[in-house]
């Protein structure tokens, strides 16, 4: 069972001049396991137990503790892939369970996800170039195809890919390449928060400084904030303003 979340601060924390982006407030998550088929059986696990957590924008939060802690389905709560079993998720003062239709749209333009996977997280029938723009054709942004394929060039280069990729599949690239893929995903919708789970773990350690490198660029040229969730207290160290522990 998780415990409630305890905030240690590094570096400056957020003044007034960075308002409120998250507000979670009691939040708790159980999943139901059955054991058996026919048999009814079942028992509740509490993987989410009393979170109370605040996120500012502009600021990289660290979210860092064990394996089975809870952090990587506190992430998945926060971008609405989950529904929490009690508690409040305000994010710009609006509850996000009462979200649907285009308040739903809005959030999910608001809020992207960067996965630990780099190649499970990516459509292996699909090309870079699609990948990166689907989120422009679901949201019907971007405008004609040449202009949506113009920003997905933009894109590739901004994460550090050429524009002649775009045609490749995910396994004619490294893992660090699919990751810089993943971050052009997310990117597409010019988000306001980035909900990184474990983002460099899967790669060679050559790599992680790269991609981290990377996201902190990112975080000032488009004025990202930042929910970094990861267990290694060297990464959160350097990318985070403020750490909260689970």
């Amino acid at each position: 069972m998780l415990e409630k979340t305890v905030l240690a601060h590094s570096n400056a924390g957020p003044g007034v001049e960075h308002p409120l982006l998250f507000d979670l407030r009691g939040v708790k998550k159980d999943f139901t396991i059955r054991h058996a088929l026919f048999t009814g059986h079942q028992h509740h696990v509490r993987a989410v137990d009393g979170i109370d957590l605040q996120l500012y924008r502009g600021e990289t939060l660290g979210l860092v503790g064990e394996s089975g802690s809870g952090k990587s389905t506190l992430g998945r709560l926060m971008s609405r892939l989950e529904k929490p079993s009690e508690g409040c998720l305000f994010f710009e003062g609006k509850d996000i369970a009462g979200f649907s239709g285009e308040a739903m749209k809005s959030f999910r333009r608001s809020v992207q996800l960067v996965f630990q996977d780099p190649y499970a997280s990516l459509n292996p029938r699909k090309s870079a170039g699609s990948i990166i723009g689907e989120p422009l054709m679901i949201h019907g942004i971007g405008g004609k195809r040449k202009d949506r394929e113009e920003t997905v060039a933009r894109l590739m280069e901004v994460v550090g890919l050429r524009r002649e990729q775009m045609g490749r599949y995910p396994h004619e690239f490294s893992g660090g390449q699919r990751q810089r893929i993943g971050i052009a995903r997310a990117l597409a919708l010019k988000p306001r928060l980035i909900i990184a789970d474990e983002p460099v773990s899967a790669l060679d350690v050559s790599i992680q400084a790269q991609i981290l490198n990377l996201l902190k660029d990112l975080r000032r040229e488009y004025e990202l904030t930042y929910l970094f969730i990861t267990h290694d207290l060297d990464v959160v160290g350097y990318m985070s303003d403020r750490v909260a522990v689970m």
